[in-house]
């Protein structure tokens, strides 16, 4: 036999060999208990009950609120709050995204940039569809999205009236000759209305000043937004009786007629009609003179 084999053999029976633990009562030498054990044994005991009490210890963790008051452990209230930060994040994204396109659209509107690929769409949808069937009847842009805000205004209304003209629900800003037309060949997206110096400017409709400034080409300009999307432009003003942020009733006066701005050439209202952000023909919707 080789001299590892024989240390090893000798560890086995270290590991092996029987102990005999007893319990004796100091005084009488009375036997209480006793214990029999090896050195394996003891091992394999030692080995189990740290499983035991880390298996324990680890339930006591993950099951009872005590995890919250270790260092670096999420507790909770944190996961519902980081929950709500993230659906109110979501929230605020949408939310910014929805007043990016609504600043867009008003910028369309002050500067007048637009492009017409929807428009011809609309068109070209609308002439197909008369070739493909004879009995259709061709729609105005104007009309449809009259009709659609007629909807809204009378959607909470408990009284309707069967025949009623599109037009009253819109007052006419003011009335005058029409020095120049809308014309989108040439991007006049507005009606210039002759007026004498300091004619009421009125509201179209309800709604809300979104803009009223002073522009250099323009002068004094006021936007009011109304529902569904749609915005009334008034340019050259000789002055403004609104701020941004004000509410105006339909037919409220919000300006006096100027010749103000370098583009102006005379007393006149610059008027313009967008929705949806597109351009329309105010004369689609209104009668300006008799």
């Amino acid at each position: 036999m080789s001299r590892e084999e024989k240390k090893r053999k000798k560890v086995l029976q270290r590991l092996l060999t029987p102990y005999l633990l007893m319990v004796i009562d100091e005084e009488t030498f009375e036997e209480r208990a006793q214990l029999r054990f090896s050195k394996l044994k003891a091992l394999f005991f030692g080995f189990f009950f740290l499983c035991f009490l880390s298996g324990s210890i680890y339930s006591v963790i993950i099951y009872t609120p005590i995890k919250e008051y270790i260092p670096g452990y999420d507790s909770s209230e944190l996961r519902k709050k980081a929950i709500q930060n993230l659906f109110l994040t979501d929230s605020l994204i949408k939310l910014y995204n929805q007043n990016i396109e609504y600043l867009n659209a008003v910028r369309k509107v002050l500067t007048e940039d637009i492009s017409f690929e929807d428009s011809d769409f609309i068109e070209a949808e609308s002439n197909s569809a008369a070739q493909f069937n004879p009995n259709f009847t061709q729609t105005i842009l104007e009309d449809s999205l009259l009709r659609d805000f007629v909807l809204q205004q009378d959607k909470y209304s408990p009284i309707v009236e069967e025949e009623r003209e599109l037009k009253s629900y819109l007052f006419t800003p003011a009335s005058g000759p029409i020095s120049q037309a809308f014309n989108l060949e040439e991007k006049h997206f507005a009606v210039d209305i002759v007026l004498e110096k300091n004619t009421p400017i009125k509201a179209i409709a309800e709604g809300t000043v979104i803009f009223s400034e002073w522009t250099a080409e323009t002068g004094f300009v006021i936007i009011l937004e109304h529902s569904t999307g749609m915005l009334s432009v008034y340019k050259h003003n000789a002055s403004l009786t609104k701020k941004q942020g004000e509410a105006v009733l339909a037919g409220e006066v919000i300006a006096t007629a100027g010749n103000t701005g370098e583009l102006s050439t005379g007393y006149h209202l610059h008027f313009e009609l967008w929705i949806d952000g597109y351009p329309m023909d105010p004369e689609n919707f209104f009668k300006f003179y008799d």
